[in-house]
C-alpha cells in the first residue's frame, strides 16, 4: 500500500510540474517545491521520516549544481556566440542569403536545416537554439511569418531526428547506449534513416500546414515589444562567407580536437590528480574550445559592426545565459529527487513487464522514464543501467540485433521527454521570448507525437530484422 501511495504522490507531483509548467510558472521555483511534494508524501504514506530540507540540499541542490559544473560552460558560451551572431549581423546575413537560395516560401525548412547542420556537426542543441534564433527570427520577420511558429522549427531541427536518430550523430542521447550493448555511433542505419526521415518531413508537413492557416488568416509576425534582437541594417550586414566561418570554425574544430587531437593525448594526469579519464572530457573541452574559437573569430571579423561595443555584447550574452541553465537544471535536481522514492522502481519494474518485447519494452521504460525526469538523456541512463541487461539477452533470444535496440531506444528518448517540464523546452521558450500557449501545441507535434510514431515504424521493421 505505501508502494502504491508513493506513486500517486510522483504522479501527483508529476501532474503539478507540468500543468504550472504550461501556464508559465518558474521551473526554478516550483520543480523544488514539488519535488519535496513528492518526497513529503511518500514519507507520510511509508511511514518514514520527512528529512526534506536534507532532500533539498543533498539531493536536489547537489544534483543541480552537478549539472550546472558540467553544462554551464555550453550554456554561457552557446548564448555569447547567439548575441555577437546577432548583433554583428552575421545571423541577417545567413538568412537573407537561405532565403535568396531557397527562395521565398522554404524559411521553416532554412531554419530546420540550419539548425540539423550544426547539432550533426556536434554542437549541442542548446547552444544551436541561441545561435539559430536569430537567424529564424531575421527569416521570420523578412517575409512576415507567426513568431509563434520559430520554435517548432527550431525543435525540429535541434531536439529530434539529429539528436537521436541519424547514424552518427554525436549527441549523447546517441552515445549512452553503446557501453550497454557494444554498439558505435552508427548502429542500426536503415532504422535510423526512416526514423529521422519520419519525424523530418512529418514536422516539416505538419509545420508548413500551420503556417498555410495562419497565413490564410492574414497573421503576420506579430507584435513582441520586449524582443532583444539587434536590428542591423542591410547596407552594414556582413559577406555570407565572413557571416559562416565562425559556425564553420565552431563545426570543424569540435570534430578535429575531438576525433584526431584529444584521443591522443596523455590521460595519467587526469587520472591520478583529477579522478576522471580523457574520453569522459574530450567532448566537452572540443566544443568549449570550438565556442571560443567561433567566438574570437566572430569579434575579429565584425569589430566595428557591434555599435554597442564588444564588452556591451558579451555582458548581454552572459545575461541571457544564467535563465537557461537553471531552468534546465532545476528539472535535473527534480529527477534525481523523484528516482530516489520508492514508488519510482515500482514505476520503473511496470513498465519492464509490459512487453516480451525488448524492442517494445525498451522503448516505452526509456520514453516514459525520460518524461518523468524531464531529460531524453536522464530518462535512458535509469533505464539502461537498470534493465539494459534484460533487454540485451531478451534481444538476443529473439534474435534482434543490439544495433537495433540501440536505435529505438535513442529515438525513444526523444519521445516524452519534452512534455511541458521539459528542460530544453523551457530553455527555447525563454530565449524566443514566448510562452507555452504561445506554441507549445506545435512543439509537441514536432518532438513528441511525431517521433513517437517513428519510433514505432522502427519496432516494427527492427523485430522483422531490418537494422
Amino acid at each position: 500500500m505505501s508502494g502504491t501511495l508513493s506513486v500517486l504522490a510522483i504522479i501527483i507531483s508529476l501532474a503539478l510540474l507540468i500543468y504550472l509548467g504550461y501556464k508559465n510558472w518558474s521551473v526554478i521555483l516550483i520543480a523544488p517545491i514539488l519535488a519535496l511534494l513528492a518526497a513529503g508524501l511518500t514519507g507520510l504514506a511509508t511511514g518514514g521520516d520527512l528529512h526534506l530540507l536534507a532532500t533539498y540540499t543533498e539531493t536536489f541542490m547537489t544534483n543541480l549544481a552537478g549539472y550546472v559544473k558540467s553544462y554551464f560552460p555550453f550554456f554561457l558560451l552557446g548564448a555569447i556566440f547567439g548575441k555577437l551572431m546577432e548583433v554583428s549581423g552575421s545571423a541577417k546575413s545567413i538568412a537573407y542569403f537561405i532565403v535568396e537560395k531557397a527562395g521565398a516560401g522554404k524559411e521553416v525548412l532554412a531554419v530546420v536545416l540550419a539548425c540539423a547542420v550544426i547539432t550533426y556537426g556536434g554542437v549541442s542543441l542548446f547552444v544551436a537554439a541561441f545561435a539559430i534564433y536569430p537567424i529564424g527570427v531575421a527569416l521570420f520577420k523578412k517575409s512576415n511569418l507567426p513568431k509563434r511558429l520559430l520554435p517548432p522549427a527550431i525543435a525540429l531541427g535541434a531536439f529530434t531526428f539529429t539528436m537521436t536518430a541519424l547514424p552518427g550523430t554525436p549527441q549523447v542521447q546517441n552515445t549512452i547506449p553503446m557501453q550497454y550493448f557494444g554498439t558505435d555511433a552508427f548502429a542500426a542505419p536503415i532504422l535510423g534513416l526512416v526514423s529521422a526521415a519520419i519525424m523530418l518531413f512529418g514536422g516539416l508537413f505538419w509545420i508548413e500546414t500551420r503556417m498555410k492557416k495562419a497565413l490564410a488568416a492574414g497573421e503576420g509576425y506579430g507584435d513582441y515589444p520586449n524582443e532583444n534582437i539587434t536590428d542591423v541594417h542591410e547596407d552594414n550586414l556582413p559577406a555570407f562567407t565572413i557571416a559562416m566561418a565562425p559556425i564553420i570554425v565552431v563545426i570543424v574544430l569540435n570534430f578535429v580536437l575531438s576525433k584526431m587531437v584529444f584521443v591522443n593525448l596523455d590521460e595519467s594526469y587526469l587520472v591520478k590528480d583529477f579522478g576522471t579519464t580523457l574520453s569522459a572530457v574530450s567532448g566537452a573541452w572540443s566544443l568549449i574550445l570550438g565556442l571560443v574559437a567561433g567566438i574570437i573569430l566572430c569579434i575579429i571579423l565584425n569589430y566595428k559592426r557591434f555599435e554597442k561595443g564588444v564588452v556591451e555584447t558579451l555582458k548581454e550574452g552572459v545575461t541571457g545565459s544564467f535563465l537557461a541553465v537553471m531552468n534546465t537544471a532545476s528539472e535535473v535536481g527534480y529527477g534525481n529527487v523523484i528516482k530516489t522514492l520508492a514508488g519510482y522502481g515500482i514505476i520503473a519494474t511496470a513498465l519492464l513487464s509490459i512487453s516480451g518485447n525488448p524492442l517494445v519494452g525498451g522503448a516505452i521504460s526509456t520514453s516514459v522514464l525520460a518524461g518523468i525526469t524531464g531529460s531524453a538523456s536522464g530518462g535512458m541512463s535509469i533505464a539502461l543501467a537498470s534493465f539494459g541487461d534484460t533487454f540485451l539477452k531478451a534481444a538476443q533470444s529473439m534474435n534482434i540485433s543490439p544495433e537495433a535496440l540501440h536505435r529505438v531506444i535513442a529515438v525513444a528518448s526523444g519521445g516524452l521527454d519534452t512534455l511541458p517540464h521539459n528542460g530544453a523546452v523551457i530553455t527555447l521558450l525563454a530565449i524566443t521570448g514566448l510562452r507555452h500557449k504561445d506554441c507549445y501545441m506545435n512543439v509537441a507535434m514536432c518532438t513528441l507525437v511525431i517521433p513517437l510514431i517513428s519510433c514505432a515504424a522502427i519496432i516494427i521493421l527492427g523485430t522483422l530484422g531490418v537494422a
